[in-house]
C-alpha cells in the first residue's frame, strides 16, 4: 500500500503490462486533453491543452529519490496517474533523473501532444512510451475520445509518426475497443493501418473491465477480441485481464478492500479515503476483484458503488 507521506507516487500496483508498477501522478484528477467514454477515472471536467507544471518537479523527485532508497521494489517507474502527464511542462525533468535509475521508465499518454517538438523530445528520455489509439479519422475521435475543441486527428497521428521517427525506445500502442462504437472488422482494420505506420513494437487490445465514464461504453468479448489481434502488425496482444503472478502484498491489499465491500457496497472514492490509496490504485484493485468475479459494480444516481457478489 502507498506511503502516506507520498504526494506523487502510488503503488507500486498490478499492471496488465508492466507487472509490479510504479505509478507517479504529475496532475490534478482528471487533469487531460481528452473525456474519453471509456475512461475509468470519469468525465473530465474541464478539457485543457495548458502545459505547466502542476506540482512541484524537485517534490516528486525527491520522492522518487526517497523510495528508491527505502523500497525500489517494482519492475517499471510508470508516469502516469489521473490525467495526462505530457501536460506537466516539466515531465522531461522527471524522466531524466529516472534515466539515471536501475528500474526502466514508461510513459503512459494518449499521444495529443506528441506534435510538439519539445513534448517528442521529453517523451524520448522514457524507455517505454505506451500511446494510444482508438479512432481512424477526426469523427471517430470525437465520438470515442471526446477532444479539446482545438485539437484535430490529423496533427495527433502526424505527431505520433513523427515521434516514432525519432524514438528509440520501446513503442508500445494501446487499441481500446467498444462493443458497437469501434470494435467492428472494418473498422479495426482502419485502426491497424494507421498503426502499420507507427511501427510500435507492441500493439494490445484492450476493453472495459472497471465501470466506465459513460454507461454505453460496453466491453467486447473476448472471443471478438481473440479474433481482431491478427489485422495488427505486430499481431496485436489482448490487454484485458491480469498477470497470474501475484506478490503478498497485492493479495493483501485485494482482501482488505473486499472484506470492506462485504460490509457494504462501496464507491471508489470509499475505498480511496479508507485505505490511503491513489484513485488509480483503487481502481486497479477492484479491476481485479471484478476479473475474478468476487464483487459486481452498481450505477445509482451517477455514482458506481462496488458490491460483493
Amino acid at each position: 500500500m502507498k506511503q502516506p507521506d507520498y504526494q506523487y507516487l502510488f503503488g507500486p500496483v498490478p499492471s496488465r503490462r508492466f507487472g509490479r508498477s510504479l505509478g507517479i501522478d504529475l496532475t490534478p484528477h482528471k487533469t487531460c486533453s481528452l473525456d474519453c467514454v471509456f475512461c475509468q477515472l470519469g468525465r473530465t471536467p474541464k478539457k485543457t491543452l495548458e502545459r505547466r507544471a502542476f506540482v512541484p518537479t524537485a517534490d516528486v523527485i525527491a520522492e522518487i529519490d526517497h523510495w528508491l532508497q527505502t523500497d525500489g521494489d517494482a519492475d517499471y517507474l510508470t508516469l502516469s496517474g489521473s490525467g495526462e502527464p505530457t501536460l506537466h511542462a516539466e515531465f522531461g525533468r522527471v524522466l531524466t533523473f529516472l534515466r539515471n535509475q536501475p528500474i526502466p521508465s514508461v510513459l503512459l499518454t494518449n499521444g495529443s501532444l506528441l506534435n510538439l517538438p519539445d513534448v517528442r523530445e521529453a517523451a524520448a528520455l522514457a524507455d517505454v512510451v505506451k500511446v494510444s489509439l482508438s479512432a481512424w479519422d477526426q469523427k471517430s475521435f470525437e465520438w470515442v475520445n471526446r477532444p479539446h475543441a482545438r485539437l484535430e486527428f490529423g496533427p495527433l497521428i502526424d505527431g505520433l509518426k513523427a515521434f516514432r521517427r525519432a524514438f528509440k525506445g520501446q513503442l508500445w500502442l494501446e487499441v481500446f475497443l467498444l462493443s458497437g462504437i469501434n470494435a467492428m472488422a472494418r473498422d479495426v482494420e482502419k485502426i491497424a493501418r494507421l498503426s502499420r505506420e507507427l511501427r510500435p513494437d507492441r500493439i494490445h487490445l484492450n476493453t472495459v473491465v472497471r465501470p466506465p465514464a459513460e454507461d454505453f461504453a460496453a466491453a467486447v468479448p473476448m472471443t471478438q477480441l481473440e479474433a481482431l489481434c491478427s489485422l495488427f502488425d505486430p499481431p496485436a496482444h489482448i490487454a484485458a485481464g491480469f498477470s497470474s503472478q501475484r506478490s503478498k502484498t497485492i493479495e493483501a491489499n485485494e482482501a482488505t478492500i473486499l472484506a470492506m465491500i462485504r460490509r457494504r457496497p462501496c464507491t471508489i472514492e470509499h475505498i480511496e479515503a479508507a485505505f490511503g490509496m491513489h484513485i488509480n490504485e483503487a481502481s486497479k484493485y477492484l479491476g481485479l476483484l471484478i476479473k475474478k468475479d468476487q464483487i459486481r459494480a452498481d450505477r445509482k444516481n451517477q455514482a458506481v458503488y462496488y458490491a460483493a457478489r
